[in-house]
């Protein structure tokens, strides 16, 4: 819109300065006409009334005062030649000899004798002015010709200059109020216009697999909108449809994975199980001597087996529940003090920066995390350490609690530092792998946060953050 306006005035100042141009054109030429013609009947005036005779040598007698009487009344110069181009009489009293031509050059002569209405004009134009000299016959009372009557004119154009100016500048005022006005109403109809659209553009950046969104309506749009809309939302009904397909494969998928990671938990201590049996059964005799210490060894070998069974079944069962949403009132050096007394280990160190930091939390889950990771920090040591070290630092700040666990153990190698955190990864030859990924979901479920640094072979440092409230 804003576009067709200044076009428009583009358009419209262009055809009015051609325009001009024409006019200008046509109002000097027409102009030169009407005085020539008015000059040529005071000439054919004069010669009929002159006593001398009309012929080409006494054009200089008979005009030596008419002329310039002639050129006062038309304000106009006259110069007079004969037929051979030779300057006769001039209206002009003084001048230069330059600046007159004394003999008409052959090009002028020919142009005039090839003419029907023996008439030319030539056109110069000097330092920006355009100057036109109109070429023609004048005759005597028995039309024949006596000689060349030249008008030299200048084309003054100031006038029409300035008339074309006021013109343009009046143009320009008021297509520069059409042009404000065309920036409102452009402006108020794309808002209009874009309102829809905005919505569109808004819904859709809102658009997430992972929840239900939200599907579009829009009262009196146009039609090709409403199709837009429509087609958002059947793809959102679309989409929702494909995440609970997707939520309900990957359910089952985790199942799937869950059951083989138990399975394959469970038959590990089934082996030595049922070969313990198997080997009873061969070698049971009731009459042997150590028949009681036998039966006490095949038991001690299925019970050990039995509680692994049941470590298994409950690290699975712990991992499987959520932490539970009961927000109590703790002294978090107190609760972490309470979980390390389980650990025998004399190389543990604990810190605080006061006897009393107070935070909502679950008592269960807060001792769960601080345990896994000390435990995780015991068993990253290797047996022959010297001088093993695990410190535990209690700190707040900023509205959180900060728990770090650090430890001086072989540490976590580059390529196993994204997986530390995921379900059934462990470098141990003993346990599930489940650990850190429990510790990782009861932070998070508290809106916390979980983060390491770790140097090969030089121990590794974890730290939780829980918001106090």
């Amino acid at each position: 819109m804003i576009l067709l306006v200044l076009v428009a005035s583009i358009l419209i100042a262009a055809v009015a300065i051609y325009q001009y141009n024409e006019e200008t054109k046509d109002y000097h030429e027409q102009r030169l006409e009407r005085k020539e013609r008015a000059i040529k009947r005071n000439i054919d005036f004069v010669i009929r009334e002159t006593s001398f005779e009309v012929i080409p040598e006494k054009i200089p007698f008979i005009f030596k005062s008419e002329i310039h009487k002639i050129a006062d009344i038309h304000n106009q110069q006259i110069n007079l030649y004969d037929m051979e181009g030779a300057l006769l009489k001039t209206s002009k009293a003084t001048f230069v000899i330059d600046s007159i031509q004394d003999c008409l050059n052959a090009h002028i002569l020919n142009e005039l004798a090839n003419t029907a209405d023996h008439r030319y004009i030539e056109k110069i134009v000097e330092d920006g002015k355009t100057y036109q000299s109109s070429y023609t016959y004048f005759m005597d009372q028995k039309s024949n010709a006596l000689g060349i009557m030249n008008l030299p004119y200048l084309e003054n154009d100031d006038f029409l200059a300035r008339e074309l100016n006021e013109f343009l500048e009046r143009l320009g005022y008021a297509y520069l109020l059409v042009l404000l006005t065309a920036i409102v109403i452009a402006f108020l109809l794309s808002k209009y216009i874009t309102k829809s659209l905005k919505t569109i553009s808004d819904k859709i950046n809102a658009t997430r697999l992972e929840k239900r969104n939200e599907k579009i309506v829009i009262d009196d749009t146009s039609e090709e909108i409403s199709t837009l809309v429509n087609s958002y939302n059947s793809m959102i009904d679309e989409l929702e449809e494909s995440a609970v397909q997707l939520a309900t494969s990957e359910r089952e998928q985790a199942w799937r994975e869950m059951a083989k990671q138990v399975a394959h938990e469970i038959k590990n201590p089934l082996t030595p199980m049922r070969l313990t049996v198997q080997n009873f059964q061969r070698k049971f005799n009731p009459e042997d001597p150590k028949i009681n210490s036998k039966v006490d060894e095949y038991s001690k070998t299925l019970i050990q087996q039995i509680d692994t069974m049941s470590s298994i079944a409950s690290a699975f069962s712990n991992f499987a529940k959520m932490p539970a949403q009961q927000n109590e009132t703790l002294n978090v050096v107190k609760i972490v003090k309470l979980a390390l007394d389980i650990f025998n280990e004399d190389y543990i160190v604990f810190n605080a920066d006061a006897e009393e930091i107070i935070a909502k939390l679950d008592r269960t889950q807060l001792i769960r995390v601080v345990t896994n990771l000390v435990k995780n920090g015991i068993q990253s040591i290797p047996e022959n350490k010297e001088n093993p070290s695990i410190v535990i630092q209690v700190t707040s700040g900023n509205g959180y609690v900060n728990i770090v666990v650090s430890d001086n153990g072989k540490g976590i190698s580059e390529e196993n530092k994204l997986k530390v955190f995921e379900p059934k990864f462990t470098t141990k030859t003993s346990g599930m792998g489940l650990g850190l990924a429990m510790v990782k979901n009861i932070v998070e479920t508290y809106k916390g946060t979980i983060s390491f640094t770790s140097d090969k072979d030089k121990g590794t440092v974890f730290t939780v953050s829980f918001p106090k409230e």
